[in-house]
């Protein structure tokens, strides 16, 4: 399948876009960035005019597929009506109903923009409230790419410390020292317990299942044991649900997994692809907002993003996009361990029908550290050898699927694979 098209136009357009992309995450895929000309259902054509099976689904946000008729339609509506107003519309005001309807520790919302800009104000919540300023995230996590918090997202070995104390590694050039956060290792309630007894941290902040970088579960009774450290000591527990949020479940992980956390980032399939994320979070830290903590943003509950907002979690909140996932997605992860013993590959499939991660693994790591031994550079070439069968899949083993998946392309995806791997033989 060829790729010279989009070759060619990054190559021109990198005279006037930095690298060609307007993004970090999009830089360095093999073989090399794409160019859309279309995306519908769950199927991208790029400009050399292939048709590509997609479970980048947008790093995530499609739930529901690619222009999904329920979200076009309410978005289209509402340009009839306003775009921007400064203000509020209902909009909001049903989504938040919504979500405090679906996601367990939502008695209060704030919207905003992007999921790194919620992290940001969270932070600011727990730190008013708690009159701390030290933050607690853990290596191997994502929360943004703010100075603040991109610290030990994939650090080298010989950069991080010891596993048991690790140190602060930055995830960029030109980013600010790292001030008031600490960093401990994922899935090991000890350390996390021993450092909140300080009682100087105001907030604990983690993704509930680790997708970002390995597809990591928590150990049964980790998350149970963080929020008691975190009730002892008087410390905020903050859930990065980015990922998690309406994917493992209608109420994202704390729902799945019956631990409540005091805040809550979402993101991503909130809005099927449209820019809204949200703050949500138990009443009491979350009133600082109406008060003496500022968060702000011109494009906040901009109204064609609330319509499709609204419009989306409607669909969830109806319950058919689980059902249906359930049956695609398990269908495709039991299909690729099926295909992958098959091949005699040490394979992990771990995860949930709408987001999972494949890990040429032997075994289930508990943390980032253990997550290396598993063969990300094969995967690589795995991942890239499957877009030219016409399956576009992330490189660093996140699989998503939305509701716009059938049968019919699981049936395509698995053959794909069966195609790469007896290629590799």
């Amino acid at each position: 399948m060829p790729f010279h098209a989009s070759r060619q136009r990054i190559e021109e357009a990198s005279a006037l876009v930095a690298g060609g992309v307007n993004s970090a995450f999009r830089q360095g895929i093999a073989p090399h960035p794409l160019v859309f000309t279309a995306a519908d259902g769950p199927i991208l054509t790029d400009l050399d005019g292939n048709r590509l099976i997609d479970y980048f689904l947008g790093m995530g946000p499609m739930l529901l597929g690619h222009r999904p008729a329920p979200v076009v339609e309410a978005a289209r509506a509402q340009l009839d009506r306003s775009i921007l107003v400064a203000g509020q519309t209902e909009l909001e005001y049903a989504a938040a109903r919504l979500l405090a309807d679906l996601v367990p520790s939502a008695e209060l919302v704030r919207f905003s923009v992007s999921g790194s800009e919620a992290v940001q104000a969270a932070l600011r919540v727990a730190r008013a409230v708690t009159g701390r300023s030290t933050v607690v995230k853990f290596e191997g996590h994502y929360h943004g790419w703010f100075d603040n918090v991109l610290w030990s997202v994939a650090p080298q070995l010989e950069e991080a410390g010891p596993p048991d104390a690790p140190v602060p590694v930055p995830g960029s050039a030109g980013q600010q020292p790292a001030v008031d956060v600490e960093v401990l290792p994922w899935n090991a309630p000890e350390p996390l317990a021993a450092r909140l007894a300080a009682g100087d941290v105001a907030a604990v902040i983690m993704e509930p299942v680790m997708f970002n970088n390995a597809g990591i579960l928590p150990r049964p009774g980790y998350l149970e044991a963080v929020r008691a450290a975190c009730d002892a000591t008087g410390t905020l527990l903050v859930f990065d649900e980015v990922i998690t949020g309406f994917r493992v479940a209608p109420g994202g992980a704390q729902q799945l997994y019956g631990v409540t956390p005091d805040l809550t980032i979402l993101g991503k399939a909130l809005a099927n692809g449209f820019p809204v994320a949200a703050l949500v979070g138990k009443r009491e830290p979350m009133s600082v907002l109406a008060g003496p903590v500022l968060h702000g943003g011109t494009y906040n509950t901009q109204s064609v993003a609330m319509a499709a907002t609204l419009a989306t979690l409607t669909e969830i909140a109806g319950g058919e996009p689980h059902r249906r996932i359930a049956v695609t997605g398990t269908r495709l992860m039991d299909g690729l361990r099926k295909e992958f013993a098959g091949a005699g590959m040490d394979v992990q499939v771990v995860g949930f029908p709408a987001v999972f991660q494949v890990r040429f693994d032997t075994g289930q790591p508990r943390d980032y550290r253990e997550a290396l031994r598993a063969d990300r550079a094969g995967y690589t070439r795995f991942a890239a050898r499957l877009l030219e069968h016409g399956v576009r899949i992330l490189p660093r083993g996140t699989w998503f699927v939305s509701t716009a998946h059938e049968e019919g392309h699981v049936d395509e995806t698995l053959a794909a694979v069966r195609a790469v791997l007896a290629e590799g033989k």
